[in-house]
Order: C-alpha cells, then sequence, then structure tokens
C-alpha cells in the first residue's frame, strides 16, 4: 500500500476576530437549518468581522451519521476543498430524508448500504467522493473532529460556541440577526 498525501481543507469561513463555531450532525433537521443560515450570517456580520467554524458531531442515534461525516472530509480533500464539502453538507441537509431513518430506527433506509449512501450523496451533490472517502487515514479528520467536540462537551446538534464559550442561548431556531447581536451586543 503506497501513502497517500492528502489534506482535509478546514471548513472555515470568514476572517474576523470573532469566532462563531457551530457543531452540525449533517442529517440532523436543526442542524441543516443552522447550516442553511450560515451564508446569511457571513454576509450581514462582514467577512471581516466574524469566522465562522463548522465542526462535524457525528452522533449515533442518526445511523448513518458516520458515513456521512466521512464524505464531508473526503469532499474537503478534494479540489475545491471547504467549498466542495459545502457542496456536499448542503446536498444531504436539502434531501435528509434520503440519509436518515424513521424515528432513529426504521424505514426505507433499513436495507441501505453504505456503499449506497455514498452514491446517493454523489448524485445529489455531483461529488465524486468513492476515492477520497477511501483515504486510508482520512478517520485521523474524523477523529479530531470528535476530540474537538468531546473536550468542549458538546452532546448535541446543532451546538453552538462564540469565542471558544459554549452557548447554550443560542438556537438554530435564531433569526440570524439574534446570532449577530450575541457576537456584536
Amino acid at each position: 500500500m503506497t501513502n497517500i498525501a492528502w489534506h482535509a481543507d478546514p471548513l472555515t469561513w470568514g476572517t474576523g476576530p470573532r469566532l462563531f463555531e457551530v457543531f452540525l450532525e449533517p442529517t440532523d433537521p436543526y442542524s441543516a437549518k443552522a447550516f442553511n443560515k450560515l451564508d446569511l450570517l457571513l454576509d450581514q456580520a462582514g467577512e471581516d468581522k466574524v469566522t465562522i467554524k463548522i465542526r462535524l458531531q457525528s452522533q449515533p442515534w442518526h445511523m448513518y451519521s458516520g458515513v456521512i461525516v466521512r464524505c464531508i472530509i473526503a469532499a474537503s480533500t478534494l479540489e475545491g476543498g471547504k467549498e466542495t464539502a459545502k457542496k456536499v453538507i448542503a446536498a444531504v441537509a436539502a434531501h435528509r430524508e434520503e440519509f436518515e431513518f424513521i424515528d432513529h430506527a426504521g424505514g426505507p433506509n433499513m436495507d441501505v448500504t453504505p456503499n449506497q449512501v455514498i452514491e446517493r450523496v454523489e448524485s445529489r451533490s455531483g461529488v465524486r467522493l468513492k476515492d477520497a472517502f477511501a483515504i486510508p487515514d482520512l478517520d485521523r479528520e474524523i477523529k479530531w473532529h470528535c476530540k474537538y467536540a468531546r473536550q468542549n462537551g458538546i452532546h448535541v446538534s446543532p451546538t453552538f460556541m462564540i469565542d471558544g464559550i459554549v452557548r447554550p442561548d443560542v438556537s438554530s431556531g435564531d433569526d440570524v440577526s439574534a446570532w449577530a447581536k450575541k457576537l456584536f451586543g
């Protein structure tokens, strides 16, 4: 086996001094809601005023969470890096019912294999993932996301941190202007 050089592009947008971190489980409906507001937050707050970082929070009750998270990390290693990963997150968020179980334990996805999940992600996002998904040590990046969440006591998704502090008063149901107010007062 040859050693493949790869780099996972950090899922970071903006360059501002205020740090807004969001821990997302890609198939979770509340995470999808939060994800869909991040570009608007960046536009409203200003790319030079805030840095947004997506942290992936795989959760075992979302049965294909691990496969989907690996797809996103794999996408970040491809041409386009974080923007390619963002396409994958957006595709999963827009079609989450294709990647989720009914009540976390049943429904038509019970017979779907991991390869079929990858194929669905590829089809919905337009990103070819199979080769990058198979990078032998890709799990080191996945483990980093997991360790970072654990060290910060993250359990649910989405969870928000502002400047390194967990903010339970920030919710996916909040208007983007409420997020901006919490960031800037």
